[in-house]
């Protein structure tokens, strides 16, 4: 098959969090399955721009990727350069995959294919959760959804979603859907690495004994300041909250920690983490705590329970139903009051704790392995298109 992919950002902007690291594992997974898979994005990344060649394909693991510019509306990413394209080639693709909502490219893309009845996909990718909808710019997000979102979600060939509570979520709007595709993303391998040390931010803060280790953006979103709140509740009990810091959170949440006499139990590495780095800090890590407000999948409690690392989830998060499943951790209300007595039941064990992340290892290693979901990801696409030739003949 001849696949699109369109996403506002795309490597090597990391900043944007996981779901730039799981659509080009996607794209890599589809591409080593021998489809010609193609990425339409931007190269914003935050107020600057990735340095990446323009408006031509560029190599990334067999994924053949088109950076176009966003030199205005750049929240937006719109881009008139990829609006050309996308009307002038995406006839030449059997299928359109578009990830996310709210934004330029999506529109553009789902537009385009519908112009040339070619079926897409849509991967809102946790963006349509009604709480998160009501935090953050209300207003805006409901006149978006009503005005274009919603016509492009209900005239998708399918509707993929990550896990049973993301689909759970959009089913409250009463929309008149396609088909919901539920695909998890899948999990890479822990990277081989030189001997080298950590960064001295690092090393400093794993030094001292186990952790409890929060990975990712570090943005209102993720529910730190609950897991903050929790630490009076759990005496000496150690918190290292790890990633790029969005509107200035972390100062906020040192700010917190300081209020609550923790400041000396939390620290703060406000900034990118991978390589030695992140591996450093999983092997420190006791528990990995993800205490999202809603989390459509959660890769990097993922990533921890590859490497044999237990997690505390918050009910929010979608993988909380496979640490439920498999007892590779603990599901926790969003109370503090309720981490707290999780992260203490946790923090008490020890060696319950490895045989829990080794339980978590052992399923995510037979179940969110890339090849795997991008192979389910191929069959959902085929079936799309047999419907759509099972429709020209009818």
């Amino acid at each position: 098959m001849r696949l699109l992919h369109v996403v506002p950002t795309y490597l090597p902007a990391v900043r944007y969090g996981g779901p730039i690291r799981t659509v080009h594992a996607l794209c890599r997974g589809l591409a080593g399955e021998g489809h010609d898979v193609h990425v339409y994005t931007t190269s914003v990344d935050g107020p600057a721009d990735s340095d990446v060649p323009l408006l031509e394909p560029v190599d990334l693991d067999g994924v053949k990727v088109t950076y176009f510019p966003s030199r205005i509306l750049r929240r937006l990413y719109w881009s008139p350069s990829m609006g050309r394209a996308l009307a002038a080639k995406v006839a030449r693709f059997d299928l359109v995959h578009l990830h996310a909502i709210y934004l330029w490219p999506i529109w553009a893309g789902a537009r385009a294919a519908r112009r040339h009845g070619i079926p897409y996909v849509m991967s809102p990718r946790g963006m349509l959760v009604p709480e998160l909808i009501r935090r953050k710019n209300r207003w805006v997000k409901m006149a978006w959804i009503e005005l274009i979102e919603r016509g492009n979600l209900e005239r998708a060939a399918a509707i993929h979603v990550t896990s049973s509570a993301e689909a759970e979520h959009i089913a409250t709007f009463g929309w008149r859907l396609p088909p919901l595709a539920m695909i998890p993303h899948g999990v890479d391998d822990p990277p081989e690495l030189s001997a080298s040390a950590p960064a001295a931010d690092i090393a400093g803060a794993i030094a001292g004994g186990p952790i409890v280790l929060a990975l990712g953006r570090i943005s209102w979103e993720k529910g730190l300041d609950r897991l903050v709140a929790a630490l009076p509740g759990v005496p000496g009990t150690r918190v290292v909250l790890a990633g790029g810091d969005a509107d200035g959170q972390a100062a906020r949440l040192a700010a917190q920690a300081r209020e609550l006499g923790v400041g000396d139990r939390v620290t703060i590495i406000p900034r990118h983490v991978d390589g030695v780095d992140k591996e450093a800090l999983f092997a420190a890590a006791q528990i990995f705590a993800m205490t999202s407000l809603s989390e459509n999948f959660g890769v990097a409690a993922f990533e921890a329970l590859r490497r044999g690392v237990p997690v505390l989830a918050t009910s929010g998060v979608g993988m909380a139903e496979v640490v439920r499943e498999t007892g590779a951790g603990r599901v926790v209300e969003g109370a503090p009051a309720a981490i707290a007595g999780g992260l203490a039941e946790l923090m008490a064990d020890r060696q319950r704790c490895r045989e829990m992340g080794e339980v978590g290892r052992a399923r995510v290693i037979q179940s969110y392995s890339w090849p795997g979901i991008a192979r389910r990801m191929a069959a959902l696409y085929g079936s799309l298109l047999e419907r759509k030739v099972a429709a020209a003949a009818a």
